[in-house]
């Protein structure tokens, strides 16, 4: 592999770990939405340049369903879900901006130590294709610990899950059949997501977490 394509590699799969710190920065509702379709979009040109580069076809569908799903469907939906919803348009979060950043840094530093010491023997693409893909499945999680909206914790999952798509790309790919299942999945996941949200707001007037666990007199 020539110099400029792995650039172009690291640089995309680098992009992906700059929107998870966007989406755990951002503080209103429709611009996580909108931060989290700009992933979606990261992810479908760096899984499109790992197909370029391995000659696997096959990544190419699976950017389509990144672009399509998860950059159009995905976003669309929640933006409209949160209109009719009528939530809080603000990002109620658990834990204050600051550690919050400092804490994603640190679980950055973490990815990388770790991957490179378990996976010193793959080859340099794979490698730190892994290590980028770990941090957003990490703060993808400290997304989901310290937000207590219902729709940003979502948003969390869903970037997780990001990470976990750039990981197999890296890797060499994976079969057409895990990327169907993936996308039925993640489609089923969007619907059930839906109904669960109508239903909290309809019987608690709110879909913030602290609220339901205030409701059973539990406290965080």
């Amino acid at each position: 592999m020539d110099r400029l394509a792995f650039d172009i590699a690291h640089l995309l799969a680098g992009g992906l770990v700059l929107t998870s710190f966007m989406l755990l920065y951002q503080d209103r509702l429709y611009a996580l939405l909108n931060v989290y379709a700009m992933q979606a979009l990261t992810l479908a040109l760096a899984v499109g340049w790992q197909a370029h580069i391995q000659h696997a076809p096959h990544l190419y569908i699976t950017a389509g369903v990144a672009i399509v799903f998860k950059a159009l469907i995905i976003p669309v939906a929640l933006h409209r879900m949160v209109a009719r919803l009528g939530v809080h348009r603000e990002v109620e979060t658990v834990v204050s901006l600051v550690p919050t950043m400092l804490a994603g840094m640190g679980l950055v530093a973490l990815s990388m130590i770790v991957t490179m010491r378990v996976a010193h023997e793959a080859d340099a693409l794979a490698r730190e294709d892994l290590a980028f893909a770990l941090s957003v499945v990490l703060l993808g999680l400290l997304m989901m610990v310290t937000r207590s909206n219902a729709v940003s914790q979502i948003v969390g999952f869903m970037s997780l899950e990001n990470g976990l798509i750039l990981a197999a790309a890296g890797a060499k790919g994976m079969p057409f059949v895990v990327e169907i299942s993936v996308a039925f999945s993640i489609l089923i996941a969007l619907i059930v997501i839906g109904i669960f949200l109508f239903r909290i707001r309809e019987r608690f007037d709110t879909v913030d977490l602290q609220a339901l666990d205030d409701f059973r007199g539990e406290s965080r």
